[in-house]
């Protein structure tokens, strides 16, 4: 196993496929700026490596995701970031939404939609935790292979905001299932998830990897170009159905509630944290 120059991300190659996995397991895999470029750099590895034919984005540890780093001590929110998804200044230093616009913009949404674009085909492997942030991770990716005991959530309505910045609700799931979701804030086992369409497969935790692996090297067996070109054919499709300007949309809903909560508690995510919600999910 090698990593990626940063001991947040890892990366091997597995026959034609590459795995990219977060490794900060002690925070359950929770995304700071430092993951967001570590991850960048490995999915440029794998792209610029000929040998890669699929790529797989896993978690290591019990959990694939637990979303945005909202509390952890290495949190770097306030530190400068890289811009490479969008050009912009730098946000250090501004205040109010002239920073958490910028900031957002470049290491949530940017990056995501960045990703989105690889040109090979990209699988999420998720287990455990695959909450808010985490979700714009797999949402990434072409599709997700869930362990069963994996479950996806969404809670970030508790804070006012109107889902995460990528906001793919409506069209992984259905703009029905999508409000009772977001709504309730409940947790979505991974049989919910598929049978709703957002999870492709579900599969014993045991085998979660040997399945996606085997599924990953039958698509390795397509030619480069043609998967490169049906992955352009359907995200098109999907933005003609009205997926990027919706994100757009609600980006601009999701920065007016971090304002509203700024301007009213004095804190952009209204005083929630990892406790207020694992604490919530109890009652």
């Amino acid at each position: 196993m090698t990593d990626t120059g940063s001991e947040v991300v890892t990366y091997e190659v597995h026959g034609p496929t590459a795995i990219i996995r977060l490794n900060r397991p002690q925070y359950r895999n929770a995304q700071n700026s430092k993951v967001t470029y570590a991850l960048d750099a490995a999915f440029t590895r794998a792209v610029d490596e000929d040998q890669v034919k699929a790529i797989v984005l896993a978690g290591n540890g019990d959990h694939f995701c637990a979303g945005h780093d909202i509390g952890s001590p290495e949190r770097d929110i306030h530190e400068s970031f890289e811009r490479k998804a969008v050009i912009w200044w730098d946000h250090v230093g501004a205040q109010g939404v002239d920073s958490r616009f910028a900031r957002e913009s470049e290491v949530y949404l940017g990056m995501c939609r960045r990703w989105r674009e690889i040109p090979k085909p990209t699988i999420a492997m998720v287990q455990g935790a695959c909450i808010a942030g985490g979700l714009m991770l797999a949402w990434s990716c072409d599709f997700i292979v869930a362990s069963d005991d994996a479950f996806f959530q969404d809670p970030v309505v508790m804070m006012g905001i109107p889902g995460v910045e990528f906001f793919s609700h409506p069209w992984v799931t259905n703009p029905r299932a999508a409000k009772e979701w977001l709504y309730t804030g409940d947790r979505m086992p991974a049989a919910r998830a598929h049978e709703l369409g957002m999870v492709n497969h579900v599969v014993p935790r045991a085998e979660l990897e040997e399945h996606t692996l085997q599924i990953a090297e039958r698509i390795a067996r397509m030619p480069r170009l043609g998967l490169a070109l049906t992955k352009k054919a359907v995200n098109q499709a999907e933005d003609l159905q009205g997926l990027r300007a919706g994100m757009d949309s609600v980006f601009g809903l999701h920065h007016a509630a971090h304002a509203h909560n700024a301007e009213v508690q004095g804190d952009s995510l209204a005083g929630v944290d990892v406790k207020k919600i694992r604490d919530e999910e109890k009652k």
